[in-house]
């Protein structure tokens, strides 16, 4: 007789979510609010509105996901995986442009955006590969089409103009460091990205400067050690050449509203009525809720549309406004207790695919935490990242809904796991 407890879903985590989704919406319909009282509740024209059924059907996608047979992200990874390419290219050819993206399929009002469900997709398939048997992680090919499982959808979506959620595939190499990647190339990681944000922030002349105090310095140091030479020459040589790649980043590849939002990160007060009107009203709007805030539905920054997409990027500045810094620093609590949940699960796995799709979920969802708020204090460009379960739009809120529930589905039968 089966253990009644083998099939037990993990009930805080579906607490958690409950109550983002419900905070989520509490503050949409706050950025949504007209104060003349003159819009129907029932509206399909506000956000809120519309909200609410985007939060039903994840309930239904729910029910499928546990319908489901716990085996069928494991068996069709690969197949998952390549389903979602196919989409990422057919929305080049099909899709609609929004806000200078062609990432989206229109089907009368509803807006589906392929490339949320290419993270779902790249999870899987990721999580399918890593847990291959008698293969370690840097046995033939194996890093390489690992890196490529999710450099292939990041491509793609780069070329439908969508960098912001093709930064997200990037923090999936905290899954490939959590399965036995080399420390000094997670490292050689963030080498890259802290130097190309220190080519923006200071005169490439006084970069190049400092490299080749560098390689002087560990050439007087070194002079014996022949291996140590060698890195410190090619560690200079590719810092050089990052360094004066960044002009070509953002004159060739970024878009012109990409390249403003990267330059107003600059300097913010270059353009203040113009790229740069979105940070500084956020930060206004937050900074203006004091400790306790405004009160809810009597934030004048958020009833006066001072600042654009509230009800998406910036919801979080209603947050701010209206419940200052101690409801701020609650939702972020709250954040970090799910994340924190979602760790442990991910580490009681005995199932290495389980456990590796585990961390996909935290990568993303985390990314997607980390760089919205950090959007909105104006530590990081506007790249468009919606915050997990609180930005309004069913593409997003469906996509993190699937994420966390094919993880508690597979949790929920991790002792079944243990007997094929």
């Amino acid at each position: 007789m089966r253990s009644q407890n083998r099939y037990q879903i993990d009930t805080l985590s579906v607490v958690y979510f409950l109550s983002l989704v419900m905070l989520g919406w509490i503050n949409i319909y706050a950025a949504d609010y007209d104060m003349d009282g003159t819009t129907s509740f029932f509206d399909l024209n506000q956000s809120s509105t519309r909200q609410l059924l985007w939060i039903g059907a994840s309930f239904f996608l729910i029910v499928v996901i546990f319908i489901l047979d716990y085996r069928f992200y494991d068996s069709f990874g690969y197949i998952i995986w390549g389903v979602s390419v196919f989409f990422l290219l057919a929305v080049l050819f099909f899709g609609k442009e929004v806000a200078g993206s062609t990432s989206w399929f229109e089907i009368g009002f509803i807006k589906i955006q392929p490339s949320e469900f290419a993270k779902i997709a790249t999870a899987i398939g990721l999580a399918k590969h890593l847990s291959s048997q008698n293969v370690g992680l840097f046995g033939k090919y194996k890093l390489v089409i690992s890196v490529f499982l999710f450099l292939i959808p990041m491509g793609l979506i780069i070329m439908q103009g969508d960098l912001g959620t093709a930064m997200v595939f990037g923090s999936l190499i905290l899954v490939l460091y959590r399965e036995g990647l080399s420390a000094k190339l997670l490292f050689f990681s963030f080498y890259v990205v802290l130097l190309f944000l220190l080519t923006l922030l200071i005169d490439q002349w006084i970069l190049l400067f400092l490299v080749l105090a560098f390689f002087l310095l560990g050439l007087g140091l070194f002079i014996k050690n022949r291996k140590a030479l060698i890195f410190i020459f090619g560690l200079s040589i590719f810092s050089c050449g990052l360094i004066k790649s960044v002009d070509f980043v953002l004159n060739q590849v970024l878009k012109e509203h990409q390249q403003l939002r990267v330059m107003s990160l600059i300097n913010p007060n270059a353009d203040p009525l113009g790229i740069g009107w979105n940070v500084m009203q956020s930060k206004i709007a937050i900074g203006s809720g004091g400790f306790r805030g405004k009160g809810f539905l009597k934030g004048t920054q958020t009833k006066f549309d001072f600042v654009p997409a509230q009800t998406t990027d910036f919801i979080f500045c209603t947050v701010g406004e209206e419940h200052g810094w101690l409801g701020a620093t609650l939702i972020m609590i709250l954040f970090g207790a799910f994340f924190l949940r979602l760790l442990t699960i991910a580490e009681r796995q005995k199932s290495s695919f389980v456990r590796i799709y585990g961390y996909s979920v935290v990568s993303i969802m985390f990314f997607h935490f980390a760089i919205n708020i950090a959007m909105t204090i104006g530590l990081f460009p506007v790249i468009g990242i919606p915050l997990p379960f609180f930005s309004y739009g069913g593409s997003s809120l469906w996509t993190f809904t699937m994420l966390l529930f094919i993880l508690l589905k597979l949790d929920s039968q991790r002792m079944e796991q243990l007997e094929h």
